[in-house]
């Protein structure tokens, strides 16, 4: 599917707010990588100019997030999901491969299990399918008891020491600072809102082994937010899936170690020949 419209910080009206997004290269089945929160589609830049030259890759700001503002709206996983739909309608995508991190993974597995057809293989990357725990539920909404009284600055540095294996605030320190500036960029109501969002969440662990086509799995061997065991689960539930454990990596593998996760990224979409009729066919 070709588009005249290429390049980074485009915008497109849709569901009554303009979403921004990063589309380049070329090809008949997109790659579509949804970020996680609190961050914005900067973080798919080194995966977008890794696969520009093979496939089209495009990354969006999720509603309220990045420059997709959205002051009025109240935000879940099924209105990210729809949003996600939209975009593809308006940009004439019948089919994509779908790459969502953390919240992304949600928005994902959520827009699969209602929207099935719309999508030709998935990557679920430092992500999981279960919904908060009861206690997880009130935690979060504690954290943004805190940030109504004492503001975003606690909770935001905490949240980095989360993401990141420790080896990379001594080894990456200009990584870590990049997402420190994008998570600080966001206003505070909006980390509230996401916060509240993700304790709102459904779980989709039910219906994994509804899932018919090709699935990748990445994980940071030491990501602490969304463990390894919880990929692990996901994959025996899903029949086409394959799990690839990145090493020295967290919550953020694909900033951390871009090099081996845009290998696993390329090794199987070239698994997935994709095909001018959108379907496609495993070598």
């Amino acid at each position: 599917m070709k588009t005249e419209n290429k390049g980074f910080n485009l915008t497109i009206p849709i569901n009554n707010f303009d979403l921004f997004y990063d589309d380049l290269g070329e090809g008949n089945v997109p790659v579509i990588f949804i970020h996680g929160f609190p961050f914005d589609k900067s973080m798919w830049q080194g995966q977008l100019e890794f696969l520009q030259s093979a496939y089209r890759v495009i990354a969006f700001d999720i509603r309220g997030f990045g420059k997709s503002t959205d002051e009025n709206s109240s935000l879940s996983i099924d209105l990210f999901a729809d949003d996600l739909i939209a975009f593809m309608d308006q940009l004439n995508i019948e089919k994509a491969v779908i790459c969502g991190l953390s919240m992304g993974g949600y928005i994902t597995l959520n827009a699969y299990q209602r929207f099935p057809d719309r999508f030709e293989a998935l990557i679920l990357a430092d992500t999981q399918c279960i919904a908060d725990t009861p206690e997880a539920k009130e935690k979060r909404y504690k954290t943004i008891s805190k940030i109504e009284a004492n503001g975003v600055t606690d909770f935001n540095e905490s949240f980095i020491k989360s993401v990141f294996y420790e080896d990379s605030f001594t080894n990456k320190k200009e990584v870590v600072e990049e997402l420190r500036s994008v998570v600080f960029s966001n206003p505070e109501h909006i980390i509230q809102r996401g916060l509240a969002t993700i304790a709102e969440r459904s779980e989709t662990c039910s219906t994994l082994d509804k899932i018919s086509i090709p699935t990748l799995i990445i994980c940071g061997k030491e990501d602490s937010v969304t463990p390894l065991a919880q990929s692990e689960a996901m994959k025996k539930a899903i029949s086409e899936a394959t799990l690839k454990v990145i090493e020295n990596a967290g919550h953020v593998s694909n900033l951390e170690q871009p090099h081996e996760f845009n290998k696993h990224l390329s090794d199987f979409l070239k698994a997935i020949n994709i095909i001018g009729d959108g379907g496609f066919k495993v070598d």
